[in-house]
């Protein structure tokens, strides 16, 4: 049995569709997120016709997009493939899926821009690898939406979660006001399962079902391979095998600065062994950066240090899988023996780059801040702490410097409280809601 997930994309897919001056949409995001079943579930429900086209899986189709790209062909050559489905000008949609597969079909868009007969939607998981093969890119002619898994909120939803119980804790939280304890610890135990599961949807289905951490493991090693698999498919010489190995290093190099050196133990690694490696699973979504600022003051990207950085998994769940296999119950008991901080802090941001925010940390001699942000012109500083000690010295440090207006922010295991330093207190979970969404699409 597979579950029909909610996915926020649903929401801006729609927004996107009602606005009479929408452009052919790119929908970005690493392979198995659900970009294709979200935009296949949409575009059932909310077209008369669609036209699906997978260009990894049918690579014959790829001829449709050869020759000239005026619309009048691409209309010719599309119907005569097609000659079963029925175009209703501006009630059918044309999927165009893994077009980083066909280059020509990606120049394309721009031919689709503001003809009525078809409203357009592509996908791509591996966008950023071929960007040398694409003759003209349609600049300005198409937008973007990027997709990840399912964040916490998502998941709670495909756990069955009432959305009123879901409103009432996220209003507390932003109204600074603790928790009901039961619902607290609650929370508390849906969001360490949620660190163990992840948000992949074949993960979570089976989950749901079977409610099986073996099998979860199981899965999720299998999209692991599948993304080794893509990296031996797609990258090319060196990169090939930096990609692998910098892949592998990151849950060794979690809560701390990338270091080189330490991918593979090799003592004199410089940037230029690694970077492409690195680049290529950004590329393909597989990873993110989060850049050091060296001032906590806005414009925080003005501050980046382009060099320093910590590398995050896209998802918190294949994190927990590539750790040793006993790290899943330790951290389903809260055990004080697994090492919350790293999943931890991968799970916030995770939280924070699924609401298209940059994350960003700040170090300065012996004071470091996870995560560095801006929320209503309010800069808030965030550490991720694995137990529910109230100190917060680098928070105090930071915030007693007096520049601008700087919000001290703890996500621990505890409830909500604000010390008398100002700091304020929230439970791990909290990430999912106190955060601003800024992915919503935007008419």
């Amino acid at each position: 049995m597979i579950f029909v997930l909610r996915r926020k994309i649903t929401e801006n897919l729609m927004k996107w569709k009602a606005n009479p001056k929408r452009h052919p949409l790119l929908v970005t995001g690493a392979r198995q997120v659900g970009k294709t079943y979200s935009i296949e579930d949409f575009a059932a429900k909310n077209y008369e016709s669609y036209i699906y086209i997978n260009f990894e899986k049918s690579p014959s189709l790829r001829k449709i997009f050869n020759g000239d790209l005026d619309m009048e062909t691409l209309i010719m050559n599309i119907t005569a493939r097609f000659s079963e489905t029925k175009i209703v000008p501006g009630k059918t949609l044309l999927v165009l899926d893994e077009i980083q597969s066909c280059p020509n079909a990606r120049t394309a868009m721009k031919s689709f821009s503001g003809d009525p007969r078809f409203d357009v939607i592509a996908t791509g998981s591996l966008l950023g690898l071929n960007q040398s093969e694409v003759s003209l890119y349609p600049t300005g002619y198409e937008e973007y939406m990027e997709m990840y898994s399912l964040d916490f909120e998502e998941f709670l939803w495909a756990l069955g979660i009432g959305a009123d119980i879901i409103s009432s804790v996220s209003t507390k939280l932003n109204l600074k006001e603790p928790l009901d304890p039961f619902i607290l610890e609650t929370f508390e135990g849906y969001f360490r399962q949620y660190m163990a599961v992840g948000g992949m949807p074949g993960v979570v289905d089976d989950f749901i079902v079977n409610k099986d951490f073996g099998r979860v493991r199981a899965i999720q090693k299998n999209i692991i391979r599948s993304y080794e698999d893509d990296i031996s498919k797609y990258a090319k010489g060196v990169v090939r095998t930096r990609a692998k190995e910098c892949l592998y290093s990151i849950p060794d190099q979690l809560g701390r600065r990338f270091r080189y050196n330490e991918v593979t133990g090799v003592h004199g690694a410089r940037r230029s062994m690694y970077d492409g490696g690195i680049e290529w699973l950004i590329g393909a979504g597989v990873v993110f950066k989060s850049y050091k600022i060296t001032e906590p003051t806005p414009p925080l990207t003005y501050n980046r240090d382009m060099a320093l950085f910590k590398l995050f998994l896209h998802d918190v769940g294949l994190l927990v899988c590539m750790m040793e296999s006993d790290t899943v119950s330790m951290l389903l008991e809260g055990s004080p023996l697994v090492n919350w901080g790293k999943v931890a802090e991968s799970a916030v941001a995770c939280e924070i780059v699924r609401k298209q925010i940059e994350p960003m940390y700040f170090e300065d001699k012996n004071l470091e801040v996870d995560f560095v942000t801006v929320i209503e012109r309010d800069v808030v500083m965030t550490e991720v702490k694995s137990g529910n000690n109230k100190m917060s010295k680098s928070l105090d440090s930071v915030m007693s410097r007096k520049i601008g207006h700087i919000r001290g922010v703890k996500l621990e295991r505890s409830n909500v409280i604000t010390d008398h330093t100002g700091v304020e207190h929230y439970p791990l979970f909290a990430a999912a809601f106190i955060f601003p969404d800024d992915s919503g699409y935007k008419l």
